[in-house]
C-alpha cells in the first residue's frame, strides 16, 4: 500500500471542488478510518433553516470516498459510487458537524463504507453507507 496522504494533502484535494465549497476538513486519516468536519453556515441550510440533508450526505460521501481512494488495490485506476443510503435522525443550525467513516469491506472489486455524522453536541445526526465499485484500466483485471 502506498504511504498515507497527510491531512494537508487530503484537504488540498478538495480545493475548488465540492468538498472545498462545502468547507470539508479532514481531521484524521488512517487506512480504513477517516474523520472530517465542516462548520455549519447559511449556504448549507435548507429554506426551513435546518442543515440541508445534501450537505450531510456530501460530508459522509466525501469522507468515505477519500477513504476508498486510500484503500484502492494495486493496479486500480479509481472507483465510482454504485449505491449510497442515509438515515437522518436529527439536524443542526450552527456549529461544527463531524463525520467518522470506517471501511466495512475493502475488496478487489468493491468497497463498503459506513459513516456516522454527528451534531455539534455529539448526537448522531445521520447514519450513512455506501458501496464503491473499484475501477481498473481496460484489460488490467
Amino acid at each position: 500500500m502506498p504511504p498515507l496522504p497527510t491531512l494537508d494533502q487530503l484537504n488540498a484535494q478538495g480545493e475548488g471542488l465540492l468538498p472545498g465549497l462545502i468547507g470539508i476538513r479532514f481531521t484524521h486519516a488512517e487506512a480504513g478510518l477517516l474523520r472530517s468536519e465542516f462548520t455549519v453556515r447559511q449556504e448549507l441550510l435548507a429554506p426551513n433553516g435546518f442543515l440541508h440533508a445534501a450537505s450531510v450526505v456530501a460530508l459522509a460521501d466525501t469522507t468515505c470516498g477519500y477513504g476508498t481512494r486510500i484503500l484502492l488495490p494495486e493496479g486500480a485506476s479509481g472507483f465510482t459510487t454504485i449505491e449510497l443510503k442515509s438515515n437522518h435522525l436529527s439536524t443542526a443550525r450552527e456549529g461544527t458537524v463531524t463525520c467518522e467513516a470506517r471501511a466495512v469491506h475493502a475488496g478487489r472489486t468493491t468497497q463498503v463504507w459506513d459513516a456516522e455524522v454527528r451534531a455539534p453536541g455529539g448526537k448522531v445526526m445521520a447514519l450513512f453507507r455506501c458501496t464503491q465499485a473499484v475501477l481498473y484500466p481496460k484489460g488490467a483485471q
